[in-house]
Formats: structure tokens, C-alpha cells, sequence
């Protein structure tokens, strides 16, 4: 069985620069491509397969100023849009990632999606714990997202349950400092500090998957027990939505 997995991480109103962006963006590059070679190289977002990977880039600091001075990659005057590919052309190997930010808005947060390949359980190479914590360690590091998920589209429909965004766990949940503390868990949850911004947490060293049923009962319980610390408030506050 193949499900997709990504990670998901969102931060709200933090309006920065494009040379602000530009040094986070380059930082989370850098340590993205430290969990594994498929994120060594990177490709512009095209319309065609063909013409991105004529559009190669080195994720540096120069590199996403200039990108972020481009009028597409702006939205209007509040922050930037970009996508990036890794460039692999066979089915179900490729990586990309979707990034805004810099927006002022409290009801649009800022967000960055990775999505990693497609691969059955059992024939990982990237959908591994060591390179989804790496690459959450990345996303916590460069981005200081205020909450992110990693998981398969299958359990991100199961717990959620429609929710607003900030609802709910994955295999791996990051949480900012700004949330509150993250309590103790029992085996084989395992919590640990991301520097001094924030906590993550992983709830089986395994690849979590909508098809074992133990794993969705972990996560219903390590749910409920975080809900009950508070941990999982609103991304976007409701009147912010209604004045959307």
C-alpha cells in the first residue's frame, strides 16, 4: 500500500521582508538537503515536467531575493509564493515543496508544504523517521511555524474531522513554545525539544499508517490527551475569519 505523506506547518501574522524571507528560505534548504540526497537539487515549479527542469536553482540567500523581487512570486504587497521540485521524473520519486510567507494577514496564515514521494510500506527511502524528523526539524528551525503535521492524506482526514487548521496530531506534530508545554507521553510516543523554539512530537519510530488500526488508536489517544492541555487552539482566530 502507498500513501502519500507530506508535512504541513503554519505560522500567522509575521509580516517580513523578502530579504527576511529569503535568509529563512535558504536555511531550510540547506537543512532539507541534509536529510537526503533527493533534496540536494532543486527545480523551479513549471507547468511542464520539460521546461522546470530548465529552471535549476541554488537555494541561497542571493537566490531568494532575487526570486522574491520577481512580480510572480509576490502576492500583491503582503509576502511571497514560491514552489519548488526536485526534479525526479519517475513515477511517484519526486519531492516538492510550497511555501508563503511574509503576509500580515491573521486570517491567511503563512504556511510551507513539503510532499514526499509516493512509496509502499516496507520499500521506504525517504518516508523514514530519521529524514520526516529531519526534515520537520528543518521546517522548525528556519520557519518557527507556530504548528506542523506530518502524515499520510489518510490519517490527516481521519483526525481532523474537518477541522480548522491547529486541530488535530500526525505521525510527527510540531508545537512553538507559544502553545504551551508539551506533557509527558508514554511509550513508544517519543517528545523531545526542537531547540528553544518549540517540541516535537512522534508517535511511533514506524511509518504511522491509516491501515493499521493500532496506529489510529494512538492517535486518537495522544489527541485527546493533548487537547486536553490546550495544545490545539485555532490557527486562525474565528472573528479573523468572519472579517475574511
Amino acid at each position: 500500500m502507498s500513501e502519500r505523506y507530506g508535512i504541513k506547518a503554519y505560522w500567522g501574522h509575521r509580516p517580513e521582508s523578502a530579504e527576511e524571507c529569503a535568509g529563512r528560505a535558504e536555511t531550510f534548504f540547506r537543512l532539507l538537503g541534509e536529510c537526503h540526497p533527493d533534496f540536494a537539487r532543486w527545480y523551479e515549479q513549471s507547468n511542464s515536467a520539460r521546461k522546470a527542469l530548465q529552471l535549476g536553482f541554488e537555494p541561497t540567500r542571493d537566490t531568494f531575493v532575487r526570486f522574491f523581487g520577481r512580480e510572480k512570486y509576490q502576492r500583491g504587497d503582503d509576502g511571497f509564493d514560491f514552489g519548488a521540485w526536485t526534479g525526479h521524473l519517475e513515477q511517484g520519486r519526486g519531492g516538492m515543496v510550497m511555501l508563503a510567507c511574509g503576509s500580515k494577514a491573521e486570517f491567511s496564515p503563512n504556511r510551507l508544504w513539503i510532499f514526499f514521494p509516493k512509496e509502499a510500506l516496507g520499500q521506504e527511502r525517504v518516508v523514514t523517521e530519521p529524514v520526516v524528523s529531519g526534515a520537520m526539524r528543518a521546517v522548525a528551525v528556519a520557519w518557527e511555524p507556530e504548528w506542523a503535521v506530518a502524515t499520510a492524506d489518510g490519517l490527516w482526514e481521519e483526525l481532523s474531522g474537518g477541522s480548522q487548521l491547529g486541530c488535530f496530531v500526525g505521525w510527527m506534530t510540531y508545537f512553538s513554545r507559544d502553545r504551551g508545554e508539551v506533557p509527558v507521553l508514554p511509550p513508544p510516543v517519543r517528545v523531545e525539544p526542537v531547540g528553544e523554539t518549540g517540541t516535537l512530537v512522534t508517535l511511533t519510530p514506524e511509518r504511522l499508517t491509516p491501515s493499521k488500526p493500532e496506529h489510529v488508536a494512538l492517535a486518537w489517544s495522544v489527541q485527546r490527551a493533548l487537547e486536553e492541555r490546550g495544545l490545539f487552539r485555532l490557527m486562525v482566530p474565528p472573528a479573523s475569519r468572519r472579517k475574511a
